[in-house]
């Protein structure tokens, strides 16, 4: 077996697969329960070329986000907005990240107890400011998840990932 050189082209399997970051606040079991619909949603037959990175909101970074080509986010909505450690990665990542990564897809879930519409709006202004493109409307759930959500969120996590899969 030989080695390539230096200067010699990368083999086809070199290339770079395209990275979906899932970045989360999971505080309760129902955020719980749509985090594991979401990361389901991932592995749906046809995505096995996405590299899917999970990142606690709390715990990703610019660098993360620099690294990625495509964006999961899932909140509760608390007191009528997104979690205040969702709003903390934000605060983080938005200049540093602020123009690299134009027209990224980007997909977004929120549980809520009573209204969601808050924390939509507030993700969807952030994401808008660093240019990111939405390829499948929010999924918004109140109360507890049940079977149906589940699937939504199952079919959000695998359009985002799907966005990322090109013609070959």
């Amino acid at each position: 077996m030989t080695s390539t050189g230096p200067n010699e082209p990368r083999q086809q399997s070199e290339r770079r697969r395209p990275v979906l970051l899932v970045v989360h606040h999971t505080a309760s079991p129902a955020t719980q329960t749509l985090l594991e619909a979401a990361l389901d949603g991932t592995k749906a037959e046809g995505l096995e070329g996405v590299e899917v990175r999970v990142k606690p909101a709390l715990a990703a970074t610019a660098l993360d986000v620099l690294d990625a080509d495509a964006f999961l986010l899932g909140t509760p909505a608390n007191i009528g907005y997104m979690s205040g450690a969702l709003k903390m990665f934000f605060d983080g990542v938005y200049y540093p990240t602020l123009v690299a990564k134009t027209g990224a897809p980007y997909g977004l879930y929120v549980h809520g107890n009573n209204d969601t519409t808050g924390a939509v709006r507030a993700v969807e202004s952030i994401a808008k400011g660093l240019g990111w493109r939405r390829v499948h409307e929010p999924v918004t759930v109140v109360g507890a998840p049940d079977k149906q959500a589940s699937e939504a969120v199952w079919e959000l996590a695998a359009t985002v990932a799907a966005a990322l899969i090109g013609p070959d």
